[in-house]
Parts: C-alpha cells; sequence; structure tokens
C-alpha cells in the first residue's frame, strides 16, 4: 500500500503505520488484473479493523471488518449518507434515495417500498425470462462472446428500460454512457463528463414528457407522490434517475461477471449447478458474499468512537462490503467459495435503513440468468488469449472472453 503524508494532523488513538492512499486503493487504471482490488482490501483487513488514510487530501477510515462495518451502516445518525465517498465530503452532486437521511430517506422509502416488493418484482419474472431469452439465442450458437459487453451490462440495462418506461432502442446508449461513467477510469474525464451530460439531458426530456402525458412507469408514479405536501421536483426527480441509472445498471452487470468467471474457472462448482440446478440460489449469494463489489462510504457527523478507534466529526468513513463479508470471525472459512453454504449472513445489499431497495429485483434478474444460461451453455471457459482487465471506482471486470463449444 502506497504511504503518503499525514496533513491532517490526526489525534486519534491508532493514526499509526503506513497511510492508506484512496487514489491508490480504489481510483486506479483500467488495465489492472482482476480481483487486485479485492486483494488489498483482504490485506488490508488481516492487518488491522480500521484503517488511517487519505483521500486528495481529504482524512478517511478505511473500515475492514464486519463489525464496525455493520455499527456504521445501521447508525446514520452518526454516519450520514450525504457523502458517500471518501475523496468528496462535500458532494456538489445528490442521489435519492442514497444520498438521504431521516426523516426524507424514510419518505422516500415509503413511497418507493411498493414498486420493489417481492409481489410486485414477481410479476416482472415473464418479462425478465423472455429479456434474457432474446439475448442467449443470439449469444449462444456463437460459441464464444465478451460476457460483461454482451450479456452482463445488456441484460439489467433493458430490465432497466422496461421499468423506467423508456424504448428498449435507447438501451445500446445507455450501456454507452453507463461504460463511460462507471467503466472507464476518473468520472472526471472528457468521455465521462460528456456521458454525463447526455444521460442528465436524457432524462430531462423524459421527465418533461411524462409530466404532460403519464403513463403506468416508475418515473410517471413518482411525479404523482408528494412528500411533506409538495409535489416532486425536477431537481429530486433527477437526483432519483440518476441513482436508478447507476445501480440499476451496473450491479447486477458486476455480480454477474464475477459470479460468471468463477464458474468459468471452477469446473466442479459448475458441474454442480448443472446436475442440480437448486443450487443456484444458495450459490448465488454465496457469490454475493465472497465477491462483493460495493464500497460505500459514510461522513462523521459526531466526534465518536469506531473499532477503537476516536474518529471525527467532518472525517469520512469508508466501508468496503468485501472486507466484512471475508470476516473469518462472522462466516467459516470465509476466504473460500463454498456454493451450498449454510447461514450465509452477508451483507452484500447493505445493512440499516439504506439497504439496496432492489435486492428482491437483483436477486430475481441474476437468478434468471444464471438459471437460463446454463440451459443453453453449461460448459464454458475462459479465452487466455485476452487479457481480463479490472476498473477501480465502482469496482468490476471490463471484459470476461467466454468461449465453448457449438
Amino acid at each position: 500500500m502506497t504511504a503518503v503524508a499525514d496533513s491532517s494532523k490526526n489525534t486519534t488513538k491508532r493514526a499509526t503505520g503506513p497511510v492508506v492512499d484512496f487514489a491508490d486503493l480504489m481510483q486506479c487504471p483500467v488495465a489492472r488484473k482482476p480481483f487486485e482490488h479485492f486483494d488489498k482490501i483482504d490485506e488490508l483487513r488481516e492487518t488491522d479493523d480500521i484503517h488511517f488514510g487519505d483521500a486528495s487530501g481529504h482524512p478517511f477510515w478505511a473500515v475492514t471488518a464486519m463489525e464496525p462495518i455493520r455499527e456504521a451502516l445501521q447508525n446514520p445518525q452518526l454516519f450520514s449518507s450525504t457523502a458517500v465517498l471518501p475523496d468528496t465530503p462535500e458532494p456538489p452532486y445528490l442521489w435519492i434515495p442514497e444520498m438521504l437521511d431521516a426523516p426524507k430517506h424514510n419518505k422516500w422509502r415509503k413511497l418507493l417500498g411498493p414498486l420493489f416488493s417481492p409481489g410486485a418484482v414477481e410479476a416482472l419474472e415473464p418479462k425478465i425470462r423472455e429479456r434474457f431469452g432474446v439475448i442467449i439465442d443470439e449469444v449462444a450458437p456463437r460459441g464464444e462472446c465478451d460476457f460483461v459487453q454482451d450479456v452482463a451490462l445488456k441484460f439489467p440495462n433493458q430490465i432497466f428500460m422496461d421499468i423506467m418506461g423508456m424504448p428498449i432502442t435507447d438501451a445500446d446508449q445507455f450501456q454507452e454512457w453507463e461504460t463511460a461513467i462507471l467503466h472507464e477510469g476518473s468520472s472526471a474525464s472528457g468521455r465521462a463528463l460528456e456521458a454525463m451530460g447526455g444521460v442528465h439531458a436524457y432524462f430531462t426530456d423524459v421527465i418533461a414528457q411524462r409530466r404532460e402525458d403519464p403513463r403506468s412507469d416508475i418515473i410517471s408514479k413518482a411525479l404523482s407522490w408528494t412528500i411533506d405536501g409538495e409535489p416532486i421536483s425536477n431537481d429530486d426527480m433527477m437526483a432519483f434517475c440518476l441513482l436508478m441509472f447507476m445501480a440499476g445498471l451496473d450491479t447486477v452487470a458486476t455480480q454477474l461477471t464475477y459470479s460468471f468467471q468463477h464458474l468459468a474457472t471452477h469446473d466442479e462448482d459448475r458441474r454442480r449447478i448443472n446436475e442440480d440446478p437448486s443450487l443456484i440460489g444458495p450459490a448465488m449469494e454465496e457469490f454475493m458474499r465472497y465477491y462483493a463489489f460495493v464500497t460505500p462510504g459514510r461522513k462523521v457527523m459526531q466526534d465518536t468512537c469506531l473499532a477503537g478507534v476516536d474518529v471525527k466529526a467532518g472525517e469520512m468513513v469508508w466501508l468496503p462490503i468485501v472486507a466484512a463479508n471475508r470476516d473469518e470471525g462472522e462466516f467459516p472459512n470465509a476466504n473460500e467459495v463454498i456454493i451450498d453454504r449454510a447461514e450465509n449472513r452477508h451483507i452484500a445489499f447493505g445493512a440499516g435503513p439504506h439497504r439496496c431497495l432492489g435486492a428482491h429485483l437483483a436477486r430475481l434478474e441474476m437468478n434468471v440468468a444464471m438459471e437460463e444460461w446454463h440451459k443453453r451453455v453449461p460448459n464454458y471457459r475462459i479465452d487466455t488469449s485476452i487479457p481480463i482487465r479490472e476498473h477501480g471506482g465502482q469496482i468490476g471486470l471490463s471484459n470476461l472472453p467466454l468461449v465453448w463449444d457449438v
């Protein structure tokens, strides 16, 4: 881990050892090797539960054990969601409802809850299976694909277009925007900024259209709501749409990619789920535990103690979920993937009041993809002639070259 000068003059109990450099840890070049981000987080977890760091001149704490991560996620009074990145403690943007605290967060969640309930998600299953069926029909006869571009991004992208009431013909454009913003390095790059402008302009038009001509989609429903007697403003609708765009498209894609990478390189696990498809559900839970890629941050609101360290108001804490999910104190043989693991109480979807609103939908999408793929392509492998890259920021594999016999 790269050490940097401690310019914060922090006087906490345990600000010893090398200072963690957030840029080195997470905001890395796209071309790094697979699992390097997880390896760095594992290295931190194995040395201590909490580590002092610097994020572009901002002090932060990297927390790497289940108990303090869960504590921070479950205590929004002390650890606020109004900032979620260690290098941006005063964000110039808002994502709704992720970056809201109570009571406004509770009011948004209450309105959104029925749209993502188990019953509402179950009603989407036929369309979800239909969407994946079209994708696998196109891919299976080829004998090869880049799983990221051809399957993992395309599938949740199309479901997102359906539930947001937007034409499926625009899905490819959204996929390009998503890749530019989340997968290609700095969010301040020219291409990323251009893509963010495109997303903003697109949703500006959609919001205006739905105000004039409401439909049955999520945007139209949200525009009919009131909070504290006030209608949803255009700014708040934009903040909601931007969160849906980032969460709805990228998270399922990333989890599927890590899961299929695992199965492509672990023949016995792949054989078992092919012979017994009932293992797909628990296998996906284990993949979510072991390959948990979400790394939320929280802003400290009052001087307090976390993992035995005094943290100061205004500092950020960084909570990589994979560190909690690989904590040996919580999971026997935590550093092994056990696809029929019992008592798998992972926190891949977070914990506390901000636990992922779309967890039911994400689980359905991932299980459908796993089931339908293995019906058509039960055996596959990595094309080792093509290097696999992993991007930082929003951790994920940039490509996954798969081949199979046809």
